[in-house]
Parts: structure tokens; C-alpha cells; sequence
């Protein structure tokens, strides 16, 4: 079994939920007391989005950068970077390592294919449904991506710094983001990509019409099937 390494923290409430996934996975696969071999390092979120917040992309990719270098020196095999938005920033973390780093929308695209999707709304932070990086990968996944209008963006933004990532979980706000996906369903969305690690803690499968993918859920069960990988 491989060693992962998590750069982890953004936020711990997210981070707790991979690590839960990743030891049910494995103990799913393997039985018995079998467990992860995982690193984590964890991160203090708030200066993580201060630099969000203030475009310091650069100083935030250097400092993962140096997380993930030290989960190398530590034995990790592989880096999973336990975020949606830092992947941003994963060619300043991959030219610090000499160890892959496990892409979250790699995997997620695979998921979406096996379910012959084409056409997918994304939910998540406004610096993942605004720039590029994000969206230009699931294109070249060969995905037509539909997001929420500019007002829904940012209040889908506030729900998950001021509530998900406090561990906050609010009903009017769960029904704030059913009626975007519904939206979205309108907008001819096929299925809805969790393109944020808290989202999946308020927005459960079964309360939607259409097929989910919550990245955190997928990326922490690739990271298994990797660690397996002979």
C-alpha cells in the first residue's frame, strides 16, 4: 500500500470527511483492521484565504508547495490536495515535488463520462465557477459546463466561507442551493458537479433530480484505488 499524502485544512470539516472516505475504502477493499497509510498536513485556512481573497495565488502555491514537500520528505508516495480551489495553484505544488499530485477533476471527469454525460452544471467557491483553470480542464474533459448566475455565485460563496466551512449547516441555505441546481436541471444541466470539498456536506444525492458528483467523495476514493495500484 502506497503512503498519501493530504494537504489538507481547506477546510478541516472537508478534510475530516477524505480522511473517513479514504479508511472506509480501504477497509472496504481490503477487510479485516486493514486502515490508510496516510500523511496529512494541514493547513491554518485563514491565511489560505486571505491570500484567495487578496489574489496572492503565487504565495499560496509556494506555501502548499512547501506542505507537499514536506509530506514527501515524511514518506508520502503521492500528494492529494484536499481542495477544489487550490488546484489552481497545483503546478507550483508539482514543481516542488518529485511525487505525483492526484488531480481532483482527473478522476471527476472519468465519473461524469461513465454516466454519459455531456452537458454539467458546476457548483462551488467564486474563484472556481469565475476563472479558468476549472473550467478549461472539464472542457477539455470534453464537458459543456453550466454555471449559477453572478448573484447566486456569491451568495453560493458566502454559504460555504461563513457557514460549510464552520461546520454550519443552515436548512434555508441547503434549500438555496437546491433551487440553483434546479436551475441549472432547466438550463439542460444532465447532472451537477460539487466542484466544492463542503458542499457535499449540505446537498446529499437523493435530495436532486439528476446525478451528483462530489469531487471530495471521488477524489478520496481515487486516492485509494492509487494507493492499491502494484
Amino acid at each position: 500500500m502506497k503512503t498519501i499524502g493530504l494537504i489538507g485544512g481547506m477546510s478541516w470539516e472537508s478534510t475530516a470527511e477524505y480522511y473517513r472516505i479514504i479508511n472506509e475504502e480501504v477497509q472496504r477493499k481490503l477487510g479485516g483492521l486493514h486502515s490508510a497509510k496516510c500523511l496529512l498536513y494541514s493547513v491554518d485556512f485563514s491565511e489560505i484565504e486571505q491570500m484567495q481573497a487578496t489574489g496572492e495565488w503565487e504565495q499560496a502555491g509556494r506555501l502548499l508547495g512547501e506542505a507537499a514537500r514536506s509530506l514527501e520528505k515524511a514518506g508520502a508516495d503521492f500528494i492529494v490536495i484536499c481542495t477544489n480551489t487550490m488546484h489552481k495553484v497545483i503546478n507550483l505544488i508539482e514543481e516542488r515535488i518529485s511525487i505525483p499530485v492526484l488531480h481532483i477533476l482527473d478522476a471527476t471527469a472519468i465519473q461524469i463520462e461513465k454516466a454519459g454525460i455531456r452537458k454539467i452544471g458546476l457548483l462551488g467557491t467564486k474563484y472556481t465557477l469565475e476563472q479558468d483553470f476549472y473550467i478549461s480542464r472539464l472542457i477539455a474533459n470534453n464537458l459543456e459546463v453550466i454555471v449559477p448566475e453572478a448573484k447566486e455565485r456569491e451568495m453560493i460563496n458566502k454559504i460555504i466561507f461563513e457557514e460549510l466551512c464552520l461546520g454550519i449547516i443552515e436548512p434555508a441555505s441547503k434549500d438555496y442551493y437546491k433551487g440553483v441546481i434546479q436551475k441549472l436541471v432547466e438550463d439542460g444541466a444532465e447532472g451537477i458537479i460539487l466542484g466544492c470539498t463542503e458542499i457535499g456536506l449540505l446537498i446529499k444525492p437523493h435530495e436532486v433530480i439528476v446525478p451528483l458528483f462530489d469531487t471530495s467523495e471521488i477524489h478520496a476514493k481515487e486516492a485509494v484505488t492509487f494507493a492499491l495500484e502494484k
